[in-house]
């Protein structure tokens, strides 16, 4: 067996980092391979260049946040987001459920995921009826600062300023991910008596339903900015509902919102 010593893995490691390629450096050193490119590697991760410990940087933190799709995304989660990290998980993980019958929101939340977290795995966990998409990353804390301890609806749900900006700049965006949560686009119907005939007619309707208040605000004084009439209306008696029915305003929704798909 032979025996490379330090002066031939220092010559090697020389080469390497002025850029020369493992096998030249095998070859004119005459050590094999496999050893070259493991001084590579012990090389690299004493260095901090190691690729597999490096950690994705923050990207608010870095300025290189996608903020439409960190829009989106936030309406996810303050509608059907949960975040959360416990004993056995290194890192905290956001996971969104999202249901069978709309397989383009698992498409679109899957996308928004891996624009805000372009250096985190993206995962699908399958669940009765639906999936959970999946993303871990150290930096969920400073990406959702409303993860708090309890039910959203049980504590306060407030937007810090920079979050406002961005949905100042994406609103519909915004206003797609909460609806895409916790929302729906339905087809009402009533009935209206015309030259003494009940007759029935049909109208296209949206609703948003959360218990939060705070959250239910943050969707209506974003409609208010976008020009879209809402009224408040309760069912057993709980206000938790928020309709969008007047023409204008629902053509408004569909061209920028839509029905799940």
């Amino acid at each position: 067996m032979n025996f490379h010593g330090t002066a031939v893995r220092q010559e090697a490691l020389t080469l390497l980092r002025g850029g020369a390629r493992n096998a030249d450096v095998a070859r004119k050193l005459d050590v094999p391979p496999g050893t070259v490119s493991y001084w590579l590697h012990m090389d690299r991760t004493k260095r901090g260049e190691c690729p597999g410990k490096q950690t994705p940087g923050c990207p608010r933190c870095d300025g290189t946040l996608d903020r439409a799709a960190y829009a989106y995304l936030l309406g996810l989660y303050l509608g059907d987001g949960h975040i959360v990290q416990n004993r056995a998980m290194k890192v905290p993980s956001l996971s969104v459920s999202c249901t069978d019958t709309w397989p383009g929101l698992l498409d679109e939340c899957t996308r928004a995921m891996r624009s805000v977290l372009p250096g985190n795995s993206v995962s699908k966990v399958r669940r009765k009826g639906c999936q959970e998409v999946k993303v871990y990353s150290r930096h969920l804390w400073c990406l959702f600062p409303q993860h708090g301890p309890g039910r959203k609806h049980e504590r306060r749900i407030l937007l810090e300023g920079w979050q406002q900006e961005i949905v100042d700049e994406h609103r519909w965006e915004f206003v797609r991910g909460l609806i895409h949560s916790d929302g729906c686009r339905i087809t009402n119907w009533a009935t209206r008596v015309v030259a003494g005939e009940k007759r029935r007619y049909e109208y296209p309707r949206y609703f948003f339903t959360n218990a939060s208040e705070d959250i239910r605000r943050l969707f209506t004084d974003t409609l208010d900015a976008l020009g879209v009439e809402w009224t408040g209306c309760a069912r057993n008696g709980n206000p938790y509902n928020v309709s969008v029915a007047r023409r204008a305003s629902v053509g408004l929704m569909d061209a920028h919102v839509g029905p799940k798909y």
